[in-house]
Formats: C-alpha cells, structure tokens, sequence
C-alpha cells in the first residue's frame, strides 16, 4: 500500500512553529528569573537578549510573508497572519519587562546611566559618591573606544556593554505632553507635563524613562517632547554641586518652572492645537481634531476610489464581486444587506467657533460604522450656512443649473457587514484657518450615530430621523457640544425640559428606501460603498465597462495581456474629485439622451 508523503508546511505554518518555539524558552527564561542568583545574571541577560533578536528576526520574516508565498490555500490567512503578529508583539513585551528586571540589579556590568540613577536614589556617604562620579566620567570618556572594540569582547561581555550603549544614547530630559496611563506590566504611569529622563530608545516606539521619583518603565515616544539644550543648561546651572545625590533627585522632581512651563507651552502649541483654541474660547469644548478627516489623510482606504474596485475571491482566480449574466451580458446584480437612500436635511443647534478662526467650510462626513471600526469609504456632503442663522446648517441649496455632487444632500448607502452594531457614523466638522499663525486645520464639532438594526435584528423604519450630536469623539463616548447647552443635575418641569431639549444640537436625516431603477442600478456596484445619489448612473456606467474589459472581452480568464483603457484607468481617480465628477456627469449621461444607444466614453 502505498504511503502518500508528508505534506510540506507553508511559510506561515513555519513561523507559527518558531513562534511556539521562543514561548517555550520565554516561559522557562521567566522561572529562572524568579530563582535567580546574582552570579547567574550576565548569562540570563545573554539569554534574554538573544530572544529579543530572534522574535525581531521572525517578525522581519513574518511581515515580509504574502499570500502567494503559500503553497496550498489557507482560510483567513490575513486574519491567522495578524494573530500571529499578536503573539510574538506579546512575546516582545515580556522579554523587555524580564530585562528591567536584570539590568538595574546588574552590578558588574560597569557604570551605566542606569546604574548611576540607582545608585544617587540610595544613601551613601560623600566618598562613594566622588567615585561615582570619577567612574562616570571614565566611562563617558570611554565610550566611543568601547563601541569600537564590542565586536571583539566576549559574548557576555559584548551584551552588557550593548545594553550600557543603549543607555547611553537614550539618555536625555524629555517632557511629556500629555498623560499616559500604563495598561500592562512594564508601563510607567506618568502625567501630563512631568519631566522624565529616557534610559533607551527602541525601535518599536516604546522608550525606557525613569520619573523623579526613580519609578521605570515604558512610555510611547509620540507622548514625549525633548527638552532644548539651552533648557537643559539652565537646569544644570541650577544644580548644586553639594551633596549631588540629593539635588540630581530634586532637579529631577522640581525642575525650573520657567524652563518647564516654556517646553510644555511650545508643545501645547504644537501638538495639541485645540486645547489652545478650546481655552481662548475660539472653539467650544466639544469640538475635536477630525478622526474621519485623518483617515481620509493617510491614503485611499477609506475613499471611494478603493471601494469601487472589484475583489478578487479567496482563490484569486476571479473577481467575487463583479460577474456577467450570461444571458443578457450584463453585470450580475448583487443585493447587500443594506441598500438605502438618505437625505441629509439640516443640523441645528451647532455652536460656532469664536472670532479666532476664520471657517471656510462646513460639511458632514458619513460612512458605515459598527461602534469600533469604519466599515466603508467616507463620503463629504458640504453644507450651506446663513450668517442670519449661524447655529444652522443646511443642505442641497437651490440652484438654477446641476447641483454639485459635494453640494447634494441625497446619498446613497449599501453595506454587506454581518455586525450587528451595523450603522451610519456621521461627523460634523469644520475646515478652518487660525488667524494669529494661518494654521490650517479639521475640527469636529460633534457627531451623530444611526443604529440600523434593532435588538431582534430587524432593519429599522426607514422614515425621518432627529439624531442627537455629540461632542468629542465616537471612541469617547457621548459628550456635549457646548458647556452652556445643558445643565446636568438639574431638575425641572416638563416645559423646562421641552424647552432644554429644543436647544440641544442635533441632525436631521431622511432614509428611505430605493425606488425599483434606483434600485438595480445599485446593485450593480460593489457590496459596500457609499456615495451622492446623483452618481449611481455613471458607477453602474462604470462597472458595466469594467466587466465587458476584464470579462467578456477577454479570451481566457487566464489571459494576463495589458488593458489599455483611459476610462477604466482614470475613473476611480477622478471619483475623488467632485468637481471633475461634476463636469463629466453630462457627457456620460448623454447615451440615454440618446435614445438608450450607448455610445463609447471615449467618443464622447
């Protein structure tokens, strides 16, 4: 009988073995720890360094793994891909928390500025302190011929001075610019403005600090500002050279105010914009930098240019969501769990900025949303704003010639997610200009959530909807707007609370749902999208080609020829520009002027 021979793992099945590989040792490195002699440490830091190098040198590998590297298919590998980065993100985590717990109690590794911290937080006598000192210089004189000659030391050896290089070259005051709250172990807890020193910098973002108070541990680098030199020199000048080890601990936890109070000022300045604004008065305090507008920035997968595109299957031997009737040699239609239409109508109650910010526009972002994640690309309608009613917004003004697509408040929306929370996010912002600096900027001023489906898992009535707004953001949780928009704690009768609830901001929206035509031809676009309801046409326009090219067109689906179409090239791209979209709507919606003969884009 014959054998059949074992099956060859894939590139991922073999680094989840190596993964499962460095837990073991990780896991036997931890109990050695907690029985650990002091004799044992240089060789337990060897060990734990060489972990460390090994899961950066899978993940290395593991990043650099695709889909087509396998040899047989596997489900969900984007998914098992992820899981796997998890572990071995975890795994890191807990080799630099095991090296905090060596390297301070690491006494024969020579001076290091981590053992200098360690040593100026116990008490000792003034003698031992000059030779401190004496040791410190050497090694800082010393430094460069050690880095030299590393590659020449002994394995042990050569660790620990990697480690005091680390040291070294992270040493430096930094402030932090806002407060961070450690969630695992290894975290430094740490407040908004305190100064802290940095021990080493790693790659991963995380950096090794130690507060005043000689507490260690690791803080993201984006949290922190440096301090300048010339700030630096002016709390060296500060310092008293007697009895060092009490003043180094006092600069540490009370250094100069001013020098202080000019880092954290510049930061506020720079990093954190809205926390000036919001203590000018120029914005309300529930206005926010815009979280849609910055995913928008960060590239196209959150623009309808990505979306309109079709999907290869699991197999990519063909596209999952654009096929042809055989009958017709039309686009299969395709129904979504979600295909509606919705009218943007107004937004009342909306605070205005102060006199600080000059608003060129207002508008409301959209886009599916399931309480964690946005699900769809993100569609801008513009709003109209009357100086005489400045708390007001409004949509689709009348217009004597064709409505601008970033003007038009009727959208269309289909979603195929299965999550229950399924729903519409929608954001209020506000693009302005500061004018003391020009600054350029997004705000949010507030945002509104329409839950689709109900506790059954029914689809809600599709009628018109009074949405509350919000401020802050959808991941903090519900927040007012303006301070003076309600009174929490208050009681009063229900004329009082009639007339309260007439004041609070809110969005209105009417969901409806698609006639028949509107209907078929929004099937015919992808499963998930979202966009201006005066498009559907020139999509289904677009899809139609599309198909026609990459499959009736084609001799065999295994055929990889260059298709030379300047439509199919540039439509996605000139879908993200509503202007463009505007000038081209005529042109392809002049084949049904024609008496439904089609005619090629191209001539047109």
């Amino acid at each position: 009988m014959r054998t059949m021979a074992p099956r060859k793992k894939g590139p991922l099945q073999t680094v989840q073995k190596e993964t499962d590989d460095i837990k073991r040792e990780v896991d036997a490195l931890a109990q050695d720890v907690t029985r650990l002699d002091i004799s044992d440490r240089t060789e337990t830091l060897q060990r734990c360094t060489d972990l460390q190098n090994t899961v950066a040198e899978t993940l290395k590998k593991l990043n650099k793994l695709t889909k087509a590297d396998e040899s047989a298919p596997i489900g969900n590998y984007d998914q098992r891909k992820r899981d796997e980065e998890e572990r071995l993100r975890t795994l890191q985590d807990r080799l630099k928390t095991l090296t905090l717990q060596l390297q301070p109690q690491d006494k024969e590794a020579g001076p290091s500025s981590t053992e200098a911290e360690e040593d100026s937080a116990e008490e000792v006598s003034e003698e031992e302190d000059d030779s401190q000192d004496e040791e410190e210089e050497d090694a800082a004189e010393d430094d460069d011929v050690n880095d030299e000659d590393a590659d020449d030391d002994e394995a042990d050896h050569r660790v620990t001075e990697n480690v005091m290089s680390n040291s070294k070259k992270g040493a430096g005051s930094y402030v932090a610019l806002s407060a961070f709250t450690g969630e695992e172990e290894g975290d430094l807890t740490v407040q908004k403005g305190a100064v802290l020193k940095i021990l080493q910098k790693n790659e991963d973002g995380w950096w090794l600090a130690q507060d005043s108070k000689g507490n260690k541990g690791l803080v993201p680098r984006n949290y922190l500002k440096m301090i300048s030199p010339q700030e630096q020199e002016s709390e060296d000048e500060d310092d008293s050279e007697e009895e060092q080890e009490g003043e180094n601990e006092t600069a540490k936890s009370k250094p100069s105010t001013s020098s202080n109070w000019d880092t954290i000022r510049k930061a506020i300045t720079e990093i954190d914009a809205t926390d000036v604004l919001s203590a000018m008065g120029a914005i309300p305090p529930g206005f926010r930098p815009s979280t849609l507008s910055r995913l928008l920035e960060e590239g196209t997968s959150y623009r309808a240019s990505h979306y309109i595109q079709p999907k290869l299957s699991q197999s990519e031997l063909c596209f999952k969501d654009l096929q042809l009737d055989p009958d017709s040699g039309k686009v299969h239609a395709r129904s979504s769990r979600v295909c509606l239409t919705l009218t943007l109508w107004s937004c009342r109650m909306i605070p205005p900025p102060g006199v600080g910010l000059q608003v060129l526009s207002r508008h409301v972002r959209l886009c599916a949303f399931n309480g964690t994640e946005v699900l769809s690309n993100i569609h801008t309608v513009r709003a109209t704003y009357n100086p005489n009613s400045p708390k007001t917004w409004s949509f689709s003004p009348r217009m004597s010639s064709l409505l601008p697509c970033l003007l038009d408040g009727d959208c269309f929306f289909r979603c195929d997610s299965d999550s229950p929370d399924l729903g519409i996010l929608f954001e209020l912002g506000i693009t302005y200009i500061r004018n003391s600096t020009g600054e350029r900027g997004d705000l949010s001023c507030g945002w509104a959530f329409l839950q689709l489906f109900d506790e059954n898992g029914a689809l809600i009535p599709l009628r018109t909807q009074e949405l509350a707004v919000h401020g802050g953001t959808p991941y903090e949780g519900k927040a007012d707007i303006d301070a003076t928009s309600t009174k929490r704690g208050t009681s009063g009768g229900v004329l009082q609370q009639m007339l309260m609830s007439r004041k609070q901001p809110k969005l209105i929206v009417k969901l409806r749902s698609p006639n028949t035509r509107t209907r078929e031809q929004l099937n015919l676009l992808p499963d998930t999208i979202t966009g201006c309801l005066s498009t559907v046409r020139l999509l289904a326009l677009y899809r139609q080609l599309l198909a026609d090219a990459l499959l009736l067109d084609r001799v065999t689906m295994q055929n990889a020829d260059l298709i030379c179409s300047a439509v199919l090239g540039t439509f996605p791209e000139v879908l993200d520009h509503p202007d463009l979209m505007d000038a081209f709507k005529p042109l392809w919606d002049f084949p049904e002027i024609m008496g439904g003969v089609r005619k090629q884009p191209e001539e047109v």
